[in-house]
């Protein structure tokens, strides 16, 4: 949906939403997010506000480091309409060996979109909302929206994983603005 399809509530609230993204340059983004280990009431009303940003914000996912929280969380959607799932401590189990270069945008580096290749299939084990152990085998798109958060918990960020043409052209977009 393009900014300019939205109401303007929705856009009042995309702009409040985006406002509390931490962007490049934050320390906090290059962290290396800490374990949870306990799903607990905390833990949960993070998800819930990060659930309701990532809404609210109208895109594809949101780690918690990118709202100044170090714990190994993320939510995520594959589709606008999708509801949005949680994952606390996401562990990558597996990774194909086929990959797949695709353009990712970063709530973190706002309007600016990187060739990255990843694998096309992973399997994630996590604890869901609640506490309970998961598992996930995930194709594209969603396998990449998994493994972009992944790598925000683990302090990367896209243009960690281009090459150095495009990290060049990113760095002096970012510094145009």
């Amino acid at each position: 949906m393009a900014i300019e399809d939205l109401t303007l509530e929705q856009q009042t609230r995309r702009r409040a939403a985006l406002d509390q993204v931490r962007r490049y340059g934050d320390p906090v983004l290059r962290e290396r997010a800490r374990e949870v280990g306990v799903v607990d009431a905390a833990v949960r009303a993070q998800i819930a506000r990060m659930r309701s940003l990532l809404e609210d914000a109208m895109e594809a996912g949101l780690a918690a480091n990118q709202v100044g929280i170090l714990n190994r969380v993320f939510v995520y959607r594959t589709e606008f309409d999708a509801p949005v799932r949680a994952l606390v401590d996401p562990v990558l189990e597996w990774a194909s060996e086929e990959t797949e270069p695709a353009e990712e945008g970063c709530l973190s580096i706002p309007g600016i979109w990187i060739e990255v290749e990843r694998p096309v299939e992973v399997r994630v084990s996590a604890l869901d909302e609640d506490g309970e152990r998961m598992a996930i085998e995930a194709v594209m798109p969603e396998a990449r929206v998994i493994q972009h958060e992944l790598d925000h918990l683990d302090g990367v960020l896209t243009l960690d994983r281009t090459s150095p043409e495009q990290r060049k052209a990113a760095l002096r977009e970012l510094r145009m603005r």
